[in-house]
């Protein structure tokens, strides 16, 4: 069991964590007729929890429950695997990338997300205003707007062969480009990191 548990703790290949992502769509398409995606739960918990008569969120939502458990099981998963199975390396990083990361400020490479922006104290600071607050709204809009988030159209719109979300895909790695090369040092620069 222990070699089992330090097996587990490393790193996996490409080659094996992306089949088994991969192949999540077609199990989803075959036991149900479903289709991946995490941003839909987040309409689910609302036609849920709001019992006000908005259209968008009156529907028989407790057909769409099987979603709700995969995302609780991804976040059990995501706790149960970093309370226990974290891999205790230090996160290799490329040496350009630690060196443009450097000059932003982020040099703690402890944990999966950078330090010095990630905290507690940062939350209600200007920088977690930005990076928290507007930050997820525009991430909740663009993904409503896109009628998907990232994981929906790029692991099954792609797969099943839907042009838009070839199209939003496509979008989204501009927009990630953009921002890591065009707008992250200016908007750093302007919150005071």
């Amino acid at each position: 069991m222990e070699q089992f548990i330090e097996w587990i703790k490393q790193p996996w290949p490409w080659w094996v964590a992306g089949p088994l992502i991969g192949l999540t769509v077609p199990i989803l398409l075959i036991i149900g007729n479903k289709s991946f995606g995490i941003s839909s739960s987040l309409r689910h918990v609302c036609a849920m929890c709001v019992p006000a008569n908005i259209p968008f969120f009156t529907y028989n939502w407790k057909k769409e429950m099987w979603n709700i458990v995969f995302v609780i099981g991804i976040l059990i998963g995501g706790f149960v695997a970093t309370t226990f199975f974290a891999n205790p390396e230090t996160i290799v990083i490329a040496q350009s990338t630690q060196q443009d990361l450097a000059v932003l400020g982020i040099t703690d490479y402890s944990s999966l997300m950078p330090a010095e922006i990630f905290t507690w104290d940062n939350l209600f600071t200007s920088k977690g205003l930005l990076f928290f607050v507007i930050g997820g709204f525009l991430v909740g809009f663009g993904t409503r707007y896109a009628g998907g988030c990232t994981s929906g159209h790029a692991i099954m719109g792609i797969s099943s062969l839907q042009w838009p979300s070839l199209v939003a895909t496509i979008f989204f790695m501009i927009g990630g480009f953009l921002m890591t090369h065009a707008f992250l040092g200016p908007l750093m620069t302007l919150v005071g990191f």
